[in-house]
């Protein structure tokens, strides 16, 4: 890790003390600089971009995070839908203490200004857990993938924000149902295109019109 990268980190993690408050504004950034006894202006030396850049940088932190504690585990042992249920569970876990933190860069994240940025910050995070839990695919699946986790891992942030449950086994037990629903589709259509590639051809029978012109040419 570079200087620079502990610089960022220490400076994030001042501004964070803020942003359960002050939510991601400009203050927080004000205060968070004080903490550690800088000028504003060196903030901006680091995230030159403001705002996005910081939150940017929050997500792409714990995505970090998530990645490596993945990798120290087994996970290509696993059946796939194992891996990525683990991996949003895993994502979830490493921020369990900074809900209120998460709550806040939603509700940044969800202003119309920052719509583009919470797609590609939310993309960011389904392809890498992707790529961390074994898929190298490159064709139109590669899409399809990232499309259909990010649904499932959506709706598993917004119902773990909420779940005050021991260990929070309801928010596990919904994100549970919702990869049986993948799992059921994905067979669904699996086995819909083995019945098409199987299904008889029918090719040699002449259709209806080339046959009546053939009668009446005789």
């Amino acid at each position: 890790m570079t200087d620079q990268k502990i610089t960022k980190d220490k400076c994030l993690n001042a501004v964070l003390d803020h942003v359960m408050f002050d939510g991601w504004s400009e203050e927080a950034v004000r205060r968070g600089a004080a903490d550690l006894g800088m000028d504003v202006l060196d903030f901006d030396l680091l995230f030159p971009g403001g705002l996005k850049d910081l939150v940017t940088f929050y997500v792409t932190r714990a995505d970090d995070r998530m990645e490596a504690a993945l990798q120290a585990k087994d996970v290509l042992s696993m059946k796939i839908r194992d891996r990525i249920t683990l991996a949003v569970r895993t994502r979830l876990e490493l921020v369990e203490q900074e809900k209120d933190c998460v709550r806040k860069t939603l509700t940044w994240l969800a202003m119309p200004q920052n719509a583009a940025l919470a797609l590609k910050l939310t993309n960011e995070t389904v392809s890498r857990m992707w790529y961390a839990t074994g898929d190298r695919s490159t064709d139109f699946s590669y899409y399809t993938k990232r499309l259909t986790l990010s649904a499932v891992y959506s709706a598993t942030l917004l119902y773990w924000l909420d779940d005050v449950s021991e260990g929070h086994e309801k928010t596990w037990g919904f994100l549970d149902r919702r990869i049986e629903n993948v799992m059921q589709f994905e067979t669904f259509k699996f086995k819909t295109r083995q019945k098409l590639a199987n299904k008889p051809d029918f090719s040699f029978i002449p259709r209806p019109g080339r046959f009546f012109r053939n009668l009446t040419a005789k």
